[in-house]
């Protein structure tokens, strides 16, 4: 059967999920991100539950939060080169326009939990979308490949998942906005840091503070995740070998080369 779908239902459709997958399969997975059921008529949005540990981040409003000041934050910008398959992929990460999530990601660069760890997600059919990866139970090899995809970084100080706040800025703003999309926010305009082809941007679950390690990287200009989702940096050499990455490769390294004096707390 065929179905005549819009451009952007079949993004959705290719996604599925960002933050609970174990591989583009259509074998059923826990989720806890929207999953996309189509029928002949309609489009329809089922949203899963949340199944991850931890406690979330919530009802965030501005970085005086108490909360918010416990979490690495990046001020300025850094760059970082991930390497995979002994190819590099340079990233800069920008602390300016996304100082938590920037933060976050650089701090757990340099803590090398993002070493060995392997995409388990990766989309370009109907169309070129998003390689994910991030999951630290995936450098167990061990770990089925179902799970792959629910997991986040464990802070061993705590033993508590870590969780950011969903954090985008919206063009204009002097300061992001914090555990809302944008929409939620009433806010109609456009994020400074937007879904470009090579974006760099934080899986979470359908609730917006929930994002930890896992990442993706954007594979064409995905305009309708923006406000939505919180992109942090952009590939700015390398894009050839994100390209290039399938399901199951894994990260040989990821090292911060530049601006390591800019991550704070």
């Amino acid at each position: 059967m065929r179905f005549n779908i819009s451009k952007f239902a079949v993004a959705l459709v290719s996604v599925g999920i960002f933050w609970l997958s174990s591989c583009f399969t259509q074998q059923a997975v826990a989720s806890s991100l929207p999953t996309f059921k189509l029928t002949q008529a309609t489009t329809q949005l089922t949203l899963g539950t949340l199944t991850q540990q931890g406690t979330l981040v919530s009802q965030l409003t501005n970085k005086s939060t108490p909360r918010m000041n416990d979490l690495p934050r990046l001020e300025g910008k850094a760059t970082v080169v991930m390497t995979v398959d002994g190819s590099p992929i340079t990233i800069e990460v920008d602390g300016t326009n996304a100082p938590i999530t920037a933060g976050n990601f650089v701090d757990l660069v340099q803590k090398g939990v993002y070493d060995g760890l392997v995409f388990h997600r990766v989309v370009r059919q109907p169309q070129p979308f998003v390689v994910q990866g991030g999951d630290p139970q995936s450098k167990d090899s061990k770990v089925p490949a179902s799970r792959l995809g629910t997991g986040g970084f464990v802070d061993p100080k705590t033993g508590k998942e870590r969780r950011i706040p969903l954090e985008i800025k919206p063009q204009g703003a002097e300061e992001p906005v914090y555990g809302k999309t944008l929409e939620m926010a009433r806010i109609n305009k456009p994020p400074v840091l937007q879904h470009k082809l090579g974006a760099v941007a934080m899986a979470r679950s359908q609730m917006p503070d929930s994002a930890s390690s896992q990442f993706y990287f954007a594979l064409d200009n995905l305009s309708f995740l923006d406000g939505s989702y919180a992109v942090f940096g952009y590939v700015t050499n390398g894009m050839e070998v994100v390209n290039k990455i399938q399901q199951g490769d894994r990260i040989d390294s990821a090292k911060v080369t530049q601006g390591a004096e800019n991550l704070k707390g």
